[in-house]
């Protein structure tokens, strides 16, 4: 379950790459499910697989003849074990945006010894960057999350300092986590978080625009347009600011979970679920996730494999 799901329940996704879900159309996601039966040799029974266009019910017929990864996959089982949801996670569309954004797009120079802040830090995505930061190099990492079970779980994954932004002043917050100002700015969530962490960017410095959670329930565009005061701050400060889209990096996913699996395996990197249990509780689990109830991946499980 993800936020972008959001989006395609408007007539306008806000984005060219996003249709709109049509009135008595099955939801479909990123999903995982075994192979009941196939009449094509390159899947067998018990096969595990994933998409990203997995329809939400009990059981589907995949037509795979000019085969599309994105559409159907085997899970590499050498790769997850038995924690297949790994494939949800670690290395699906969370940790993969994650990494691949934070090479791509934060610029981090170790020896710099640069402030990152990540918003939604609990959060699927979120509490994978706050992770890698640290292992690609920031010298501090704040995390920004809107509990205090959230903020003890992102400082057990390492941040230097973590931000409740329901509770106290975030500016005032802001300014005694990152006395040095804010590097790299990971923005899971825009709105009135990301203009008060904009505020404290440094010159030359950069925003990994990873999601707009608090911008979906709206019909802004992607990303949506900034308030004229944090605009005029981008510009005077030269902090750049883009659009990132992890499915245009798809020839760098190999490699990227290769890494990633190499963390893992290490020690280096923890993974955490919230999982719902049965078709009948997934618009509980969404309002959940959409209202931030969820720590680290928000997952229904429909049946057992």
């Amino acid at each position: 379950m993800d936020p972008y799901m959001r989006c395609k329940m408007n007539e306008n996704t806000g984005t060219d790459y996003l249709t709109p879900l049509n009135l008595d159309e099955v939801i479909d996601g990123v999903g995982l499910g075994v192979v009941m039966a196939s009449e094509d040799s390159n899947f067998c029974e018990g096969d595990i697989l994933e998409s990203y266009h997995w329809p939400w019910q009990k059981y589907a017929v995949f037509d795979v003849s000019g085969f599309n990864s994105l559409l159907v996959n085997k899970v590499d089982t050498k790769l997850t074990g038995k924690n297949y949801t790994l494939m949800l996670n670690l290395f699906g569309l969370p940790g993969l945006a994650a990494f691949i954004g934070i090479r791509q797009k934060a610029h981090i120079n170790p020896e710099a010894k640069q402030t990152m802040a990540v918003s939604a830090a609990g959060g699927a995505s979120g509490s994978m960057a706050v992770q890698i930061s640290k292992l690609e190099g920031c010298s501090r990492v704040v995390g920004i999350c809107g509990s205090s079970e959230k903020c003890k779980f992102v400082a057990d994954l390492g941040a230097d300092d973590v931000i409740n932004y329901k509770e106290g002043d975030l500016d005032q917050r802001l300014s005694e986590a990152c006395p040095h100002g804010v590097d790299i700015y990971f923005d899971n969530v825009g709105g009135a978080i990301s203009d008060a962490v904009i505020s404290h960017m440094n010159d030359n410095s950069h925003v990994v625009l990873c999601g707009q959670i608090a911008m979906y329930n709206t019909d802004h565009e992607y990303p949506p347009p900034l308030s004229g005061e944090i605009q005029d701050l981008l510009c005077t400060r030269d902090i750049t600011r883009e659009r990132f889209l992890v499915l245009n990096y798809i020839e760098r996913f190999q490699a990227s979970i290769l890494q990633l699996n190499k963390w893992y395996k290490m020690g280096k990197i923890k993974c955490r679920e919230t999982v719902t249990h049965g078709l009948s509780k997934v618009p509980e689990a969404f309002i959940g996730m959409m209202s931030g109830r969820n720590i680290g991946k928000q997952i229904v499980c429909v049946s057992e494999p």
